[in-house]
């Protein structure tokens, strides 16, 4: 039984009305392998350092500094009782990208950025302090959710595998992608090495490590193969922020003014186009925590809609003021949270709480972006980190986006959905959403289009399900 809480109880906190106050070490046990994953994996949160150079006209020192208080933001979430991995905006980049190109660089380009991210922040908190947030995913129905992540699912496999507008990771490095995500699978997927963890202590500790194996073989087969060059090493140990003309140079703290009232109502059609790819996420963080509580009856996993509103719109707003960034705060880096998912599903032995788990990978970016020589090792690997990582979450988001579907019409539904919001975006495919279900459902019993019995696949029926409990808990559920 974990110290931290009782048996199929919640994670223990302080309660501060909606949030819940985590610490490490005191309410969640830090979970080091994750610590480990966080610290290669921190390259992912640098690659939007090219965008704001290039787009803001900032110099890496001062980019850097960006990533950095993102990065310390991310810990809000855990810390306030939020069970994910947070991450970007990442599909409404390129929108927010083309829309401050519409302004003047320079002062004029950082007014509207400043003033999209404080109306969008001010919005998200809005919606979850009132509690619409979570009435609001509340009537969704089962075929739209199901659609939404089928869709992530989609679009993930198809930034690594459309011709020349993905990550071109597919194309660039064909051998060390298919070699580096196959282990990724095997580790994480396979029967085969299921059966080998349970028998055998090296296994169970090499399943813990998650995405690190595959980031270790990545930093050797991609040169061997010639498709990556080596690390190269600058003798620098402590990466160097430039704070000071952050501050001076490009918030609202220095030489830039605050946006007229015009630029805030301009800023509206691009705040909702973002809302609704955050909307997909929270309908994501939803459905990949409640198919991981299945196999963890040992602990209540506390997630509130409300609560990841106001947390992320909070960080939206700080970051409006103190730090302006193209790629926004946004409630869930959902590849890294299907892995850690995966891995909470062995069992307390491998991760006590969802918490410890999402928290400490946070804590290993955030020392990471500090770190000159981890940043300098893994930098050649980033494209097959992104790369594993997205495979990785299409495989459990098409999966999790099917068992979402309650009947035949929901299937079909959702395949469309799906298809458009990787297609054309999270506002095509909901609009198409909403119409095949108002055409599909309208007249009829609403009920059937909030059916809460999950189907059952022969394969991974209940029975089987109980079964992994009873191996990694040595008890059924």
């Amino acid at each position: 039984m974990s110290k931290y809480r009782e048996h199929g109880g919640k994670q223990s906190g302080i309660a501060m009305g909606p949030l819940t106050l985590r610490l490490p070490f005191i309410h969640y046990r830090f979970e080091w392998p994750d610590y480990l994953q966080g610290l290669l994996m921190c390259t992912v949160c640098l690659a939007i350092i090219p965008v704001l150079t290039g787009k803001l006209g900032m110099s890496f020192e001062v980019a850097l500094a960006i990533v950095i208080m993102n990065g310390t933001l991310y810990l809000a979430h855990v810390t306030f009782g939020d069970p994910v991995v947070p991450g970007w905006v990442t599909p409404a980049i390129p929108l927010l990208i083309a829309y401050v190109e519409t302004f003047a660089p320079g002062v004029e380009r950082m007014q509207c950025l400043i003033a999209f991210e404080m109306m969008f922040g001010v919005f998200c908190v809005f919606l979850g302090a009132s509690g619409l947030a979570k009435k609001f995913v509340a009537i969704i129905p089962n075929a739209m959710q199901s659609g939404i992540v089928l869709g992530a699912g989609f679009a993930a496999v198809m930034i690594v595998f459309k011709p020349g507008n993905g990550l071109k990771s597919f194309d660039n490095f064909p051998w060390t992608v298919v070699i580096c995500v196959g282990l990724a699978f095997y580790l994480l997927f396979s029967e085969h090495f299921k059966s080998l963890r349970t028998k055998n202590k090296f296994f169970f500790y090499l399943a813990n490590l998650g995405m690190m194996p595959t980031l270790a073989l990545a930093v050797f087969v991609g040169p061997l193969t010639g498709e990556l060059s080596w690390p190269t090493f600058t003798g620098e140990i402590i990466t160097s922020p430039d704070f000071t003309t952050l501050f001076r140079d490009f918030t609202i703290l220095g030489n830039i003014p605050l946006p007229s009232g015009h630029m805030f109502l301009s800023s509206i059609p691009m705040v909702i186009s973002a809302y609704l790819v955050i909307f997909g996420d929270v309908i994501q963080s939803q459905a990949l925590l409640d198919d991981a509580q299945k196999y963890r009856p040992d602990e209540d996993i506390d997630y509130n809609p409300n609560r990841s509103h106001i947390i992320f719109g909070v960080r939206n707003t700080i970051m409006s003021v103190i730090g302006p960034d193209i790629s926004m705060c946004g409630p869930l880096w959902a590849a890294m949270q299907v892995v850690l998912c995966e891995r909470y599903k062995h069992g307390p032995e491998a991760m006590d709480s969802i918490s410890g788990g999402a928290a400490s990978f946070r804590f290993g970016t955030w020392t990471g972006y500090f770190l000159a020589p981890i940043v300098s090792a893994v930098k050649p690997i980033l494209g097959i980190g992104l790369a594993s990582t997205m495979l990785i979450q299409g495989y459990v988001s098409v999966r999790i986006g099917v068992l979402k579907s309650r009947s035949f019409n929901d299937l079909g539904i959702a395949g469309v959905t799906g298809a458009i919001v990787a297609t054309r975006g999270a506002a095509w495919g909901l609009g198409a959403a909403i119409v095949m279900c108002a055409l599909i459902y309208l007249g009829g019993d609403k009920r059937k289009a909030y059916i809460k019995e999950e189907p059952i696949f022969p394969g991974d029926s209940p029975d089987k399900i109980s079964k992994e409990v009873e191996e990694h808990l040595g008890n059924v559920a």
